[in-house]
């Protein structure tokens, strides 16, 4: 027995090494497109302020639309746990949600009308919030498998981060120097090509099996779903989530303040959101040497503290 198994320990660990190589990279793919979606914000706040002369407030609306896609994540993901698209629960969610995504910016760059830019941009953000909620699900089937649940998330977040940054500079960049409307255009034809990187990643590098629907499964997955809702540590976790995000003169108030104000240039105001993201790039660099060894309670009252100081 001892003879038979010897050999089979280095195949596993050398095919479960390859897997978490590929699944690095798809969620590096993933989060390179996700965090390039802020690429948007300032081009479409100037866009709003200079070319309609929309106050605050409006503004402020109008971008709230935009993100309730966001705030029914959680659907998204039990419809891929639960019905499977053409037999996969993760692939083909992901291969029609980011060719949407794909379309929908496209479209954007022929459109001026509010109306008909929140529309489109919804759509793409319905898309965009699919593909986030799917992969979610890739890294916590694949986390648990591997026993590198930590490692994605880390892989996510340093990703994120990154395009977010250089989408910062960028869409500064393409605002200070272009006209109001042709700098939309321009990032949303950039924005077009990111859910690109996900259907390759979705196509090449998720390991997935096909898999038809299962009835029985459903109604067990519906009914622990059910029995969570009934728990309060998950609405006191709901809660906590809520008021440590909740900043509301922390995004469009924010810039009008930067812009009438203090007369920052648009420029100025993309390198601001790049200086931003450096604490999360080093977040995520000391992870792995310095944090990873922390008891989970110990980090996360830490990034409590640090978070609710800083900001004071």
């Amino acid at each position: 027995m001892v003879d038979i198994q010897k050999p089979v320990a280095p195949a596993a660990s050398s095919s479960a090494s390859g897997s978490t190589t590929h699944l690095l990279w798809f969620f590096g793919l993933v989060y390179v497109a996700e965090g390039s979606g802020g690429l948007i914000s300032q081009p479409l706040n100037y866009y709003l302020k200079q070319v309609n002369g929309w106050t605050p407030v409006q503004i402020s609306a109008y971008v709230t639309i935009l993100n309730l896609p966001w705030m029914i994540k959680p659907i998204y993901g039990l419809v891929s746990d639960l019905v499977p698209l053409f037999g996969y629960r993760r692939k083909s969610y992901l291969l029609l949600a980011n060719a949407i995504a794909v379309a929908g910016y496209l479209l954007v760059t022929r459109l001026t009308v509010p109306g008909q830019l929140v529309f489109v941009l919804m759509i793409a953000a319905f898309a965009t919030a699919v593909s986030s909620a799917v992969s979610g699900a890739v890294l916590v089937e694949n986390g648990q498998r591997l026993h590198e649940s930590g490692t994605f998330v880390n892989q996510e977040w340093l990703w994120y981060t990154i395009s977010a940054m250089i989408a910062a500079i960028l869409g500064g960049q393409l605002v200070q120097r272009l006209e109001p409307t042709t700098a939309l255009h321009s990032v949303a034809a950039v924005m077009a090509c990111a859910p690109l990187l996900v259907i390759f990643g979705a196509l090449f590098l998720v390991p997935e099996q096909k898999t038809s629907l299962n009835i029985q499964g459903m109604k067990n997955t519906l009914e622990e779903l059910s029995g969570a809702f009934r728990r309060p540590r998950l609405w006191i976790i709901a809660a906590f989530i809520f008021l440590y995000y909740f900043s509301p003169g922390l995004s469009t108030p924010l810039y009008f303040v930067m812009t009438d104000n203090l007369k920052f240039s648009q420029a100025y105001i993309g390198f601001l959101g790049f200086l931003a993201g450096c604490g999360w790039i080093l977040g995520a660099w000391l992870y792995r040497p310095h944090f990873k060894k922390l008891m989970l309670k110990k980090m996360l009252n830490l990034s409590i503290a640090i978070g609710t100081v800083l900001p004071l």
